[in-house]
């Protein structure tokens, strides 16, 4: 059987399994465990034995619920005294054996081979007593009125296990029976490299699975020579702090805040804020200059700070780096994602640089034909879910044999699979504004605009821009032109009242900034407006479209509306096809920049820097909160670094080009609002919904898939939510008195949301159900609405003519004569022109691919269970309850689906919606990668 030390070097040469070498932990209901181990009088008397008594300086965090295997050994009462710390004696005192058994878990060479150097191996081998352990009362020392802590070294126990690089280590600890319940345990890591700690559980000799036992859920990585400081699973409210552990529970916030100066490095724990200043890269190339978003020119929520320094070419730019972005170590990926995300996105760049070699030189080129198009894909290649049970090694391996097999043809969409020319019909563009990748902006369109619902369309349509900047702002689509789209069935006044009318409006939004990406090389923009009618099936009709070019210096306002084989003509009914293909990008482009990444990764990332700085590890709402956030301040600074970048592949294939977080920030400034981001409220602020008489929605359109589930699944986490609430807040006053959320939530809005702090609509945490609405909001957009905007990219974008990601040229109408001829003579390439270049849509695909994907260890709303919600009996209960409804709302939504009444997710070639289908079963097994589950985190 090897040893510890040999134990780690063997792991150190084979392929790590597993988040962090830790399985993941689900929905494993293990017996209740009480607050902490509570010494008995039956252990022994010693007269030599000592107490350690040490000050605190370091802290500890909760990472992502992991388990553990592994290997072990003990330490006597020898070690004990041995240890080179202040002792104060016992005397004869009775005192019991106490055993602290601690999994630990190292990266593998495969993850960092620098970090293993011929020193840190040895380091292992020579110097087997590399962690201490400390035990701390919940009690003060009567005696000293400080922290009482005992201290040993742990041992390895015998077992290990080397794929998963985690050993099993074992501490003895000689406890007198005054001691008290054990209230934390602090690690220091002596070791050269820092260590992953997994679980601790503490207990007395001989008695393992006694009740009694305390666990510590830690899986947190601990640098060398720092302090730690880990918490059981018991959480407590700050006035509820055991007294042994209250400085400490301090302190260990106190830490974690840093001190707002210097750079950070790779291993440090610190969460602070700044804006964003590192977009750009002008030491390299002024061209890529970007303005700071965040502030009062560009408001914007701030990101993590890393600390760089400022380019020497533009004062208020920071410095980038050519190593990954810093975020706090827990928030790093687990080595097994971050192996596999690179080894996929690695091979879809080599896929796309396979096919983009031929035309770097001609970003420009358009595909000579829809079957080239065609070609790129390769049937029966689907976007099929990872294998979860395969070790890291397996899982390599599998990705290459997968993408070299397919080297040169990407997967098939979805939707291009079910129907291969749904991108071409109407009924498909019209119901993918409800049940598509971006249901998020379809509005009804009203007879006045309520305050506090502005967002509202009014009938007649007008502009709400300055009419001497870009021109008249009255619409196009009147009355009349409504009435005949709509054959007369009633008047244009009465299908507003009867709310027939909806509208995607893109207008005042991408209006100032038309001229601004005219002047970028190969693409093109308008301000839209697409205007539906609800038919008597329940499904929509698009019936116009405006695309309009404001005025500039040297020309006059150009606006033209289309209609569905306008005049009648083959040429009319090519010009609806390219005035959709507009649209389509502009809707591509809001829903990448504001639906998916500001309204969730980019607004959600202040609510994790000031949890982790406001809310203790053993605080109940950090628990509750914490599955919520995991990888999301990763996948964040990888966007920053890759995707949003200046140059990145967002400004490279989508609409608006260079200015797209310019116009994030804009949308930002006048449209996001904290309370309209539940989704009852969004419904209702786009007049997608009205609450009824006994308080519950009515959807103004039944059949809209997005709603329809979403509600479902909105309804089941505030019930978890009010349950969780209520079980540690017994009134309002409890809430009003949390020094701890109340700073949470106050840093939230002053400093993560810092341009919109003083705005009205803020709400105020001062009750139980403020509180649930405000948790629940910020669960539903870190979960359902993310996975309702994420996973759907590439089986709906993938096909770009479905969901053309850019617009490269602008209508033959506007160019007059000589486009209207070229139509004439060449609509299909006119077309082709219009579509993406070949360099731009297969710069896409592999991120849209990527994007889409679930990861292997994904953690699934109502499949994953905290620790700590399992330890405490009736929040075991009511997580039971949430996982019952989540199983509940799959049989529903397979009903749905399988309804032939409901048109919008029904049909020939229709695409069932699955975006909020929780998970049930093996997620590996499902047909589709969208129908996987509601990952709990923003999480790709």
């Amino acid at each position: 059987m090897a040893t510890a030390p040999m134990a780690l070097v063997a792991a150190v040469l084979s392929p790590s399994h597993g988040p962090r070498g830790f399985t993941s932990k689900a929905v494993v209901l293990p017996s209740n465990r009480r607050a902490a181990a509570v010494p008995h009088r039956r252990g022994r008397r010693s007269s030599s034995a000592r107490c350690a008594i040490s000050t605190v300086n370091s802290n500890g965090r909760l990472a992502e619920a992991d388990k553990a295997t592994a290997a072990v050994a003990t330490v006597g009462l020898q070690d004990l005294q041995t240890t080179p710390l202040l002792r104060r004696e016992w005397h004869d005192e009775e005192t019991v054996t106490m055993i602290a058994r601690v999994t630990v878990h190292t990266d593998s060479i495969l993850q960092d081979p620098g970090k293993w150097s011929f020193g840190s191996i040895a380091d292992i081998l020579f110097r087997p007593n590399w962690l201490r352990l400390e035990l701390v009362s919940s009690e003060l020392d009567p005696k000293t009125g400080k922290e009482w802590e005992i201290s040993s070294y742990a041992h390895n126990h015998g077992r290990h296990d080397d794929t998963e690089f985690t050993m099993e280590l074992e501490a003895s600890f000689a406890v007198p029976v005054s001691f008290g319940p054990v209230g934390a345990v602090r690690v220091v890591n002596e070791h050269t490299r820092e260590m992953e700690i997994g679980d601790i559980t503490v207990f007395r000799e001989g008695e393992e699975s006694d009740s009694d036992a305390v666990t510590f859920h830690c899986n947190s990585w601990v640098h060398p020579v720092d302090k730690r400081t880990f918490f059981p699973l018991n959480s407590y409210l700050p006035s509820q702090t055991p007294e042994g552990v209250a400085r400490l529970r301090k302190e260990e916030l106190q830490a974690i805040r840093g001190d707002g100066h210097g750079e950070r490095k790779s291993h440090e724990r610190v969460y602070d804020y700044d804006v964003y200043n590192d977009l750009g890269d002008p030491d390299r190339d002024l061209d890529t200059k970007r303005p700071v978003l965040g502030g009062k020119d560009r408001p914007y929520p701030r990101r993590c700070r890393t600390g760089r320094g400022f380019t020497k070419k533009d004062p208020l730019s920071e410095k980038r780096s050519n190593e990954a972005f810093y975020v706090p170590r827990d928030e790093a990926f687990t080595e097994r994602k971050n192996l596999t995300f690179k080894a996929k996105y690695a091979l879809e760049v080599l896929n796309a640089f396979a096919r983009n070699n031929r035309t770097k030189d001609h970003k420009s080129l358009s595909f000579p034909s829809l079957a080239a198009i065609d070609a790129m894909f390769k049937d029966g290649f689907r976007n099929h879910p990872e294998k979860d049970d395969l070790d890291l090694w397996s899982s390599l391996i599998h990705e290459l044999e997968e993408e070299f097999g397919h080297l040169l043809q990407f997967e098939t969409p979805e939707i291009h699979d079910k129907d291969k020319f749904a991108w071409f019909r109407d009924e498909e563009f019209a119901r993918e504004t409800l049940a598509g990748m971006n249901p998020l902006s379809i509005q009804l369109v009203t007879a006045r605009t309520f305050a506090i619902y502005w967002i509202l369309i009014e009938f007649p349509i007008v502009s709400k821009l300055d009419e001497a900047t870009y021109g008249p702002g009255d619409s196009l689509i009147t009355k009349e032109l409504i009435e005949e789209q709509i054959n007369r069935v009633m008047t244009a006044e009465e299908a507003v009242k009867n709310k027939k009318l909806f509208m995607l409006d893109y207008h005042d939004m991408l209006l100032p900034y038309v001229h601004a990406v005219r002047d970028l090389d190969n693409t093109t923009l308008y301000g839209s407006r697409t205007l539906f009618f609800l038919t008597a099936d329940g499904t929509l009709r698009p019936i116009a479209i405006e695309l309009t070019r404001p005025k500039s210096k040297n020309k006059p306002q150009w606006r033209q509306v289309f209609t569905p084989g306008s005049d009648g003509s083959v040429t009319g009914s090519w010009l609806w096809q390219l005035a959709k293909a507009h649209v389509l990008a502009h809707d591509t482009g809001y829903h990448q920049l504001v639906s998916h990444w500001l309204r969730t990764h980019c607004c959600v990332e202040p609510y994790i820097i000031a949890a982790n700085r406001q809310l203790s590890q053993m605080h109940p709402i950090y628990r509750l909160l914490h599955p919520h956030f995991r990888f999301t301040m990763e996948i964040n600074a990888m966007a920053r670094n890759l995707l949003i970048s200046a140059d990145g592949i967002i400004e490279g294939s989508f609409a608006p080009g260079k200015h797209c977080m310019e116009l994030s920030s804009a949308v930002y400034d006048k449209f996001w609002r904290f309370d309209m981001e539940a989704l009852p409220a969004d419904l209702i602020r786009r007049g997608m919904a009205v609450e009824g008489k006994d308080g519950k929605l009515e959807l103004t359109i039944e059949d809209y898939p997005y709603a329809n589930d979403g509600l479902l699944v909105w309804d089941a986490i505030k019930e978890w939510v009010s349950d969780y609430v209520t079980h540690y807040y017994k009134s309002a006053s409890d809430i009003a008195g949390d020094e701890e959320l109340q700073g949470w939530w106050t840093e939230v809005r002053t400093k993560g949301h810092a341009d919109k702090q003083d705005e009205p609509w803020w709400p105020v945490v001062d009750s139980r159900e403020s509180l649930v609405q405000v948790l629940s909001t910020i669960i539903w957009v870190a979960s359902a609405h993310h996975a309702a905007v994420n996973f759907g990219q590439y089986p709906y974008a993938g096909y770009f003519p479905n969901r053309p990601t850019t617009a490269r040229r602008i209508m033959p109408s506007e160019e007059g004569r000589e486009g209207m001829r070229r139509l004439a003579a060449e609509p299909e390439k006119v077309l082709l022109d219009t579509f993406p270049s070949q360099f731009q849509s297969t710069l896409a695909l592999p991120v849209l691919d990527v994007l889409s994907t679930h990861a292997p260890g994904e953690e699934y709303m109502g499949t994953h269970a905290d620790p700590a919600w399992l330890a405490e009996g009736k929040i075991r209960s009511a997580f039971e309850k949430f996982r019952g409804r989540m199983v509940e709302i799959v049989a529903e939504v397979d009903d749905r689906n399988e309804d032939p009444e409901r048109k919008n997710r029904h049909g020939a070639g229709v695409v069932p919606y699955v975006l909020l289908k929780p998970s049930y079963g093996d997620p590996a097994d499902k047909t589709m990668v969208m129908e996987m589950g509601i990952p709990n985190s923003i999480s790709i």
